[in-house]
């Protein structure tokens, strides 16, 4: 009986996050990696500073971009990792010719995102702890914060230290590991 508001607690939590109301907070490895797209479409976005940090304590300055109901026309991950053998490359694609790759509730900790993007009712300096685009992606009283109705964002490119998301539909997914392979870009 003691434990049971604890569990209770905790079970909570994992529903909250599991419909993407609450993004999981873990450690980030210390090793950013590439995101690509062809295109990007979403239903809301939200996005604030934010500060990712590695299990060493090290802080990594990243825009938390909180992204409702997206579709991307393909994608690819990549990710180079210092192993015993050399520079090996983590590679995830998906999409393309086997058909659009869709995400709910996606969150990118960011460092950059080039594209080419169109903003559908844009809200640029609003309070980040403010933002209501995106359920659950919110950021602290006073910090600057930007969001949006909607967003396409074409030739998407992006060093990144996290991903999660609610849902994932991962059409022809393709995952390889490969010594001193060939990135994203």
């Amino acid at each position: 009986m003691v434990a049971a508001p604890a569990v209770l607690a905790v079970g909570a939590m994992a529903v909250v996050m599991a419909q993407g109301a609450l993004a999981a907070s873990f450690a980030v490895s210390g090793t950013n990696f590439q995101v690509s797209s062809g295109k990007l479409t979403s239903k809301g976005l939200s996005s604030y500073v934010h500060t990712d940090r590695s299990v060493d304590g090290k802080g990594h300055p990243v825009a938390l971009l909180g992204i409702g109901d997206a579709t991307l026309s393909d994608i690819c991950q990549a990710a180079s990792v210092r192993t015993p053998l050399g520079n090996v490359t983590f590679k995830l694609t998906a999409g393309g010719a086997a058909g659009d790759v869709t995400a709910s509730n996606l969150i990118i900790d960011g460092e950059d995102l080039v594209g080419d993007a169109r903003f559908g009712t844009a809200q640029i300096g609003r309070d980040a702890s403010t933002l209501d685009q995106v359920p659950g992606v919110k950021g602290e009283p006073g910090a600057f914060g930007l969001q949006a109705g909607d967003i396409t964002v074409a030739g998407v490119r992006s060093h990144a230290w996290s991903a999660t998301g609610g849902n994932f539909r991962l059409r022809g997914l393709r995952l390889g590991v490969s010594l001193d392979g060939e990135k994203c870009f």
